[in-house]
């Protein structure tokens, strides 16, 4: 059995491969998109044989990525809450070999502090629920933003909805100085339109990258078109 520890950047994967007795056995990296990871695995197989590895890798941005791809692969991979790690092993002089080395230690003395990972199909859920939230809160954002430019100039809000047809039409007749009247107008043909709709809607169904680009496109050519009744 192997004993590896994982340090992730941009662009590599730091590792530490460690042996039962402590003695380290490889160091060194590997690319960390997903064609880089297999690459990886199958050069540890190639080198070592059909060998148990047992990885340790700290929580961060990109973690779940590395755990998926290299447990696939027939790795145990634990993700490591980085907090932790950091109370059981401070040093003053770090580097990502000397990160890797410690998980790799942490991980051959099996104290691993690990966090819990939901499986695929929650985390899946759970993305789709963020990005929809995301979404409300910057058409809310951007609403609030028109009443503080219209109070601005003196403007009160006559009507109950200002983002309905008649709060269009009122702000159309509306007199105040660009930008602001050329910024209040997009944002209200973007905060109405159905890209909103459409892209915090498609979060259900599609991949919430898809759905933010559906949206900020249509926002975008909403903004760049005269407002429309």
């Amino acid at each position: 059995m192997l004993r590896a520890g994982l340090d992730l950047s941009r662009r590599w994967l730091d590792y530490c491969l460690l042996d039962q007795q402590g003695d380290r056995v490889e160091v060194g990296a590997a690319p960390s998109d997903g064609d880089g990871l297999r690459g990886f695995a199958r050069g540890i197989e190639g080198r070592y044989g059909p060998v148990l590895v047992n990885a340790a890798i700290e929580s961060m941005n990109g973690a779940r990525f590395v755990h998926d791809t290299l447990e696939r692969c027939g790795w145990e991979v634990e993700v490591a809450d980085a907090q932790k790690v950091k109370g059981l092993a401070p040093f003053a002089c770090k580097t990502d070999r000397i990160d890797a080395w410690v998980l790799a230690e942490l991980s051959r003395r099996d104290l691993v502090p690990a966090i819990w990972l939901p499986d695929f199909e929650q985390r899946q859920e759970r993305e789709r629920a963020r990005w929809r939230l995301f979404l409300v809160r910057k058409r809310s954002s951007l609403k609030h933003r028109v009443h503080a430019q219209l109070l601005a100039f003196g403007h009160t809000c006559p009507v109950s909805d200002l983002f309905g047809r008649q709060g269009r039409e009122l702000l159309e007749r509306l007199d105040f100085p660009e930008p602001w009247r050329g910024g209040v107008l997009a944002s209200v043909s973007s905060s109405t339109e159905k890209c909103w709709l459409i892209g915090i809607e498609k979060c259900r169904w599609v991949g919430p990258v898809q759905a933010v680009a559906s949206c900020a496109t249509g926002c975008l050519r909403a903004s760049r078109r005269p407002l429309s009744l």
